[in-house]
């Protein structure tokens, strides 16, 4: 990968609330031994100052196409070459239609229209400018002219309402820089599916069953994958966590829904199943809240059991090249892992022990079960076990 210090952004900042997020992006990028070099709109400089943006990011800001001594060197074509990648932080919906159509009426612009480099675009808006039918033309439109746009994340907003439009947080965004910038991308032309977190299986309108899994170690595996090139499915079940950049998300709720939805992302290249699925759900789940009888007996729940996804996939026809579950287990791990790899026709099973408190916790240790014996991974945080093991899948398929 390349080395972070040898990273040139040029960041064009746009006129919204989300621009006081740019420094501290800017601060990361220099503290990952980056360079930055700011454009600010005039809408932009409502939000932020030249001042702290030169102070943070250690060089000059550019704020207008009409600076003599710049222009007279063709300042807007030289800004726009030097750059590795043009970032767009926050890109507004103004400034994502006048990308679009192919505006040239202010420096950001006209840079932009200038660039031979590869542009990221991070939108920041409010969730019915988001929304609207003209903004996703733009952002259709950016995307196949080769700009790669995040998606904004979900929740509340400067402006009081709820929704998709906020901008990404500043680390998210430095993962999808570096990422875009990293020359080899090992994964690409791959299709990796992930399943994570928990199933929720209803008993009745407001009861369920269901585990502890936080989705953390799937989320990471997606993440890694996603850095690596690889286009990424990734099927949630219910979780609060940012989807990673570059993945493609389906909220699922129940172990058949997930059985669905990884049916239908099929065909792919690896199938990494590591969502806690529920073994069983009720049979017929109340349509009203279950009551007490007053007699102190328990109502039985008629349980079924649930599709086995990982076994599905090892046992079909359209097999993924590399299939890989995992085993959360309280007892003798690398027994039940064994035992688990041959009875789903898998390649590897991840085993870990969930006793202690890997379920929601940021650190994990695993055992590597394959045909050709067992390989154990010091603890480690469940983002650097994503990378190790996203680093086994590459060497597998080469």
């Amino acid at each position: 990968m390349q080395e972070a210090r040898e990273m040139r952004i040029l960041l064009v900042i746009g006129g919204g609330i989300a621009a006081y997020k740019a420094s501290e992006l800017v601060r990361l990028i220099r503290r990952d031994g980056g360079s930055v070099t700011c454009v600010l709109t005039e809408a932009g400089s409502r939000f932020v100052t030249p001042l702290t943006l030169a102070a943070l990011s250690e060089n000059q800001v550019h704020t207008t196409l009409w600076d003599l001594k710049n222009e007279v060197e063709m300042g807007h074509i030289r800004l726009s070459r030097e750059a590795d990648l043009v970032v767009v932080c926050p890109a507004t919906a103004d400034l994502m239609a006048r990308m679009a159509t192919g505006m040239a009426n202010d420096l950001a612009t006209t840079l932009l229209l200038a660039t031979d480099k590869p542009v990221l675009a991070v939108p920041a808006m409010n969730v019915r400018m988001w929304l609207h039918p003209a903004t996703q033309a733009n952002l259709a439109t950016l995307r196949s002219r080769g700009v790669t746009v995040m998606d904004p994340d979900e929740g509340a907003m400067a402006c009081g309402e709820f929704g998709p439009g906020r901008l990404p947080e500043p680390e998210a965004i430095l993962a999808q820089i570096r990422a875009m910038l990293a020359p080899i991308r090992p994964l690409s032309g791959r299709h990796v599916v992930i399943t994570a977190g928990p199933t929720h299986e209803p008993i009745d309108p407001v009861r369920y069953i269901a585990n502890r899994s936080s989705g953390q170690q799937g989320f990471a595996l997606a993440a890694a994958a996603a850095a690596a090139g690889a286009r990424v499915t990734l099927i949630a079940g219910p979780v609060h966590l940012p989807s990673p950049p570059g993945v493609e998300r389906v909220d699922v709720e129940t172990a058949v829904q997930m059985a669905a939805a990884v049916d239908a992302a099929l065909p792919c290249d690896v199938a990494i199943m590591v969502a806690a699925v529920a073994d069983w759900r009720v049979a017929d789940a109340a349509g009203r809240k279950r009551k007490k009888d007053g007699t102190g007996q328990v109502a039985p729940l008629d349980l079924v059991e649930n599709p086995d996804i990982l076994a599905g996939l090892g046992h079909a026809a359209h097999k993924p090249q590399l299939l890989i579950g995992f085993a959360a287990e309280t007892d003798d791990v690398i027994a039940h892992a064994t035992a688990k790899l041959a009875r789903k026709g898998a390649d590897w099973i991840i085993a870990n022990d969930v006793s202690g408190d890997v379920m929601g916790g940021t650190n994990n240790t695993v055992h590597i079960v394959s045909a050709v014996g067992v390989e154990s991974l010091p603890r480690m945080a469940k983002t650097a076990v994503a990378e190790v093991l996203i680093a086994k899948v590459v060497d597998a398929l080469a």
